[in-house]
Order: C-alpha cells, then structure tokens, then sequence
C-alpha cells in the first residue's frame, strides 16, 4: 500500500489515507488501495470493526484536482463508477461496523464518505465541506442521498448550493456526525470506541446495519418483516447465547462475533 496505511490490531482495522501533502486528496492508485483494503477487512473474521482516518492536517480533500487536468488522466464518469462508488457500495455493504475519525478538513468526497460511515467522530478543529458547487459540481459519493436524510432538505440543499464549512460542532448539533471530541482527547477517543465495537457482539451489530439501511427504502409494515427476518438470524447466534448467559451469570460476556 503506497497512499494508506493498513494495520490489524486487535480486532480493529484502520484504513489511513496517507498523502498529508495533498490533504490526502484522492487520486485512482488511493481509492483502489482504499477499495483493496475494505475487501480484506469484509474477508478477513479477526476484523471486527474498521476505523477509517487520515494522515497529518486532513482527513481527505476529496478528489486530486491535478489528476483530473493531467492529460491522460481519468474523466469524471470513471471516478464515479471506478473510484468513490465502489468505496461507499463497500462501507454500505460490509457488516462490521465502520467507523470515521475525522482527523481535519473532510471536504468534498471526504465529507461524503464520512456521512456514509456507521459511527463518525470529530476532532473540534475538523471541518466539513461540500466543496463541489465551488467547481461547477454536484455532491457525489452518496452525498445526496445521506446528507438530506440526516439532516433534513432545507438545511442539505444550502449546504451543497454554498458550500459553506461547517465546524465539527456545528456538524454534531445537526446530528451530522455522532459527536465531537476535543483535540487532544481525539486518538484515546477513537481507540476506545473501536475497541469497545471490536469486542462487542458484531455478528448482531452487522445485522443491526442491515437493518437501518434496508429501512430507507421500506414503510413501517415492511420494516417489521425485515426485523423479524433479522432477529430470527440473530437469536440463532452463538453470541445471543452467551449473551444471555452472561447476563444471568452476572459477568461480563466474551462475544466471538459469530
């Protein structure tokens, strides 16, 4: 891996965007290196929860601009389909929960693949930025799909006609992110958070995940289908048993994730 960081620790996968010089802007050779990395963490069953973050000031600029006006370098249309859609199918998809660690500026792509994680946690310095209308663009990278659903029409449609940066507290109180976590508070943070996800039940948090998604496209009738579909799998898992053991033994529950 040449533009991330990859490491296994503990049952926690991060996925470090690492080109600090160029605010960890996105050009093809990172995105298909984020995309390898999310396919080993889905394949992968010591993975139980996957941090996605990045390198010095900036969790991602979004896309490298100087790629784009390089003569041979790739259109628009291939961006999409081969570079930022495949990475937000993976995050949907992978039922282990994902967690952003907004380390700075999340701008453009960056902030759309924030909103697409399951748990997103901010230093108070982060920014977010839908910095397409400033180039003639639309948000991509899901980012008409999950912003207005999070928060609300109104105040999406401003933030994507302006552009406007939004402080990583302002993003918490319009329910954007999960919360936001003082500087240097940030690292213990996000090390505690994963932690606690990799050693809870993830079998039944990845069934929790299919759930919510499955709940954007569904009425109330067809949501109570797929729950019970869901807990049915889920009561059949051998971490509900040693859930409920625990509970009656009154000790602290070790779950395997199955």
């Amino acid at each position: 891996m040449e533009h991330i960081n990859f490491t296994i620790e503990e049952g926690v996968a991060t996925i470090q965007f690492n080109r600090p010089k160029v605010y960890n802007s996105f050009n093809r050779a990172m995105a298909l290196e984020v995309q390898s990395a999310l396919d080993k963490c889905a394949e992968n069953k010591e993975v139980r929860c996957i941090c996605i973050t990045g390198s010095g000031k900036a969790f991602s600029a979004g896309q490298d601009l100087q790629e784009i006006v390089a003569e041979d370098g790739p259109d628009l249309p291939v961006i999409l389909k081969e570079h930022y859609n495949p990475i937000i199918e993976r995050i949907v998809k992978i039922e282990k929960p994902i967690v952003a660690a907004i380390n700075g500026v999340a701008a453009g792509a960056g902030a759309n693949i924030a909103l697409a994680c399951d748990i997103t946690i901010a230093k108070f310095s982060a920014t977010f930025i839908q910095a397409f209308s400033k180039i003639g663009l639309i948000p991509d990278s899901a980012g008409t799909y999950f912003l207005p659903r999070i928060v609300g029409r109104s105040k999406a449609m401003a933030l994507a006609m302006l552009g406007d940066k939004v402080t990583a507290e302002d993003a918490e109180k319009m329910g954007m992110i999960y919360k936001v976590v003082n500087d240097e508070m940030f690292d213990d943070e996000i090390k505690k958070t994963c932690s606690k996800l990799a050693k809870m039940p993830t079998y039944g948090l990845g069934l929790t995940k299919r759930a919510i998604n499955q709940s954007y496209s569904n009425d109330v009738f067809q949501q109570l289908a797929v729950e019970d579909e869901l807990q049915t799998k889920a009561g059949l898992s051998e971490d509900y048993g040693e859930g409920v053991r625990a509970f009656l033994e009154k000790r602290k529950p070790n779950f395997k994730g199955c």
